[in-house]
């Protein structure tokens, strides 16, 4: 999603800003532009970047090898891109992609899962579906245990600019059960199901939406919309769609001028 301070140059103004090392190259920071998680480092030159930028899809450049890399040539696991930028200091990339499989060559969905266990710190359990599906899970799947609770403020105690952070973080879980399918979790379900019961569900608290508004009834509209949006983020993740496109629209939207 664009931010009202970022900067958009054309290609050939983006390859002449970053700063390429002594031997050519940059890191690259591959994230998952859904779940955010980041999924590898590699290493950029100038002809690596613009094959990523003409193709939509990550090109590398192996030190080891000598060589371009077309991520995903061969296993198919490519990586769309969907946002390019560099950093402060011009001296690093991070790529936003949309990936068709595991970024790491072990079969792992990112290549960082070596981890340090740190003094002091307790892990703490993401509540999983909840936001969107709370209510659901409560009226469809009783006390599943993937619905407990976020420890996520709510959104009136925030400032403006962490009002929707929830969003973000509920497309990125969803974006985790896609890919790794845990047995028993409603969004493994959908997702098994297929577009036709994920359209069907939209359907339905839509439905359920407009009922809870012509009744006037706040608590149950409260509870029905926030389903609606989980299963339209489930959509949208069905379809490869981020979210930070609607974003984008939306933001594009605003700024047109007024007709009337």
């Amino acid at each position: 999603m664009n931010r009202e301070n970022d900067v958009t140059v054309s290609p050939e103004q983006f390859a002449g800003q970053v700063k390429w090392d002594a031997q050519g190259l940059a890191p690259a920071i591959v994230q998952d532009a859904q779940s955010k998680e980041v999924l590898t480092l590699a290493y950029m030159n100038e002809e690596s970047l613009r094959r990523s930028i003409e193709s939509g899809e990550t090109w590398f450049w192996s030190r080891s090898r000598q060589e371009f890399w077309h991520k995903g040539a061969t296993s198919g696991n490519v990586q769309r891109i969907v946002s390019l930028s560099y950093d402060c200091d011009g001296d690093a990339l991070l790529v936003g992609v949309i990936p068709a499989g595991p970024a790491c060559h072990t079969g792992r969905v990112g290549c960082f899962f070596n981890k340090a266990e740190l003094a002091g710190a307790a892990a703490e359990a993401v509540g999983v579906d909840a936001v969107g599906a709370g209510a659901e899970s409560e009226r469809v799947l009783g006390s599943e245990p993937e619905f407990a609770q976020t420890s996520a403020a709510p959104a009136g105690e925030k400032g403006s600019a962490g009002r929707f952070d929830v969003l973000g973080e509920l497309e990125g879980i969803i974006a985790e059960r896609d890919r790794e399918r845990p047995e028993g979790a409603y969004t493994t379900y959908l997702f098994e199901k297929g577009i036709d019961k994920i359209l069907k569900k939209v359907g339905e608290e839509t439905a359920e939406s407009i009922i809870a508004a012509k009744n006037g009834d706040n608590a149950e509209l409260r509870l029905e919309v926030s389903d609606l949006i989980y299963h339209l983020l489930v959509l949208l993740q069905e379809r490869k769609l981020p979210l930070d496109e609607i974003m984008d629209e939306l933001a594009r939207r605003h700024e047109r001028p007024r007709r009337d």
